[in-house]
């Protein structure tokens, strides 16, 4: 549990104290994000809410090594990519898909640390294994159609120079650049909420051990 707990420092500062990831602090997070898949993996931790929303958490940086190592065999091998600019966004979309996901998932594991604190035995019938499981696959499924709105945007973008301007594609370009700008938009101030609220949390959880 020592191990998981600095997993979680290190993600903290990732992604919710960092303004933006850099080289060291992502090679560190998959680092961690491997070691403790592995972790989890042996019969000594116990099958429980938090260690199901950590192994999510830990699973976040597929995303981040597809685009490190599409990154790595384009420029390795020379590969010659037909669609530039839809690769680039795509691969900008994967690490943006990383952020959310790790953002909410640490936001889920600090709310999940309050009510073990504050309310153990009420909040009992909350913190179970399928809840967790069924609130990990919901983040999942809305970051994963929010990076497919972002990449079905970039596309359009892309493409709208030699579109028609009555063409019937413009209408869907019009919809999908409007409800992306919003979405962008809504996450950035949702970054910061969760930020502002993760601080909180921890907050009345270190002066509570305090006083305890």
């Amino acid at each position: 549990m020592k191990d998981l707990r600095r997993y979680l420092v290190l993600k903290y500062i990732q992604y919710l104290v960092l303004s933006s990831s850099n080289a060291i602090s992502t090679f560190l997070g998959l680092l961690g994000s491997l070691y403790t898949i592995i972790t989890l993996q042996s019969a000594k931790v116990s099958s429980k809410s938090t260690a199901v929303l950590i192994s999510s958490l830990a699973k976040a940086d597929i995303p981040v090594c597809v685009s490190i190592v599409s990154e790595m065999v384009v420029w390795t091998f020379d590969v010659s990519i037909s669609s530039t600019a839809f690769t680039s966004a795509l691969l900008q979309n994967l690490l943006t898909a990383n952020a959310h996901i790790s953002c909410l998932l640490l936001s889920c594991v600090a709310f999940e640390a309050y009510l073990i604190t504050f309310f153990p035995t009420e909040s009992r019938h909350l913190r179970t294994v399928k809840n967790a499981r069924l609130t990990s696959r919901i983040i999942w499924i809305l970051v994963t159609a929010e990076c497919a709105l972002f990449q079905t945007d970039d596309l359009l973008k892309a493409s709208s120079t030699s579109a028609p301007t009555r063409s019937p594609s413009v209408l869907l370009f019009h919809f999908c650049s409007m409800a992306a700008a919003l979405l962008r938009s809504l996450s950035y101030f949702l970054g910061i909420l969760l930020r502002i609220v993760n601080v909180y949390i921890y907050y009345k959880i270190f002066f509570s051990m305090s006083n305890r």
